[in-house]
């Protein structure tokens, strides 16, 4: 597993980035204080404080986990 932070500060992006991580068959959670949620869930992304970062747990083999991030680069902040 491997944590990063995401920027999803607009809805275009949700509905971009459901779409981009959906393509791959892990499981990707994002954890924004006590709460977890599946990050293939545009219901559950807008229920969280988009105006902060947020932890986004990749759960991919170390073979994929280049691609997921390649995928994700665009938000993925620093």
């Amino acid at each position: 597993m491997k944590t990063v932070k995401v920027s999803l500060n607009s809805i275009d992006k949700v509905k971009t980035f459901v779409n981009e991580i959906s393509r791959f068959d892990f499981d990707f959670d994002l954890v924004s204080g006590r709460y977890v949620i599946d990050a293939k869930s545009i219901m559950g992304i807008f229920s969280l404080d988009l105006s902060k970062p947020i932890d986004l747990n990749i759960h991919a083999d170390d073979d994929s986990l280049e691609e997921v991030l390649e995928t994700l680069a665009p938000y993925i902040i620093e």
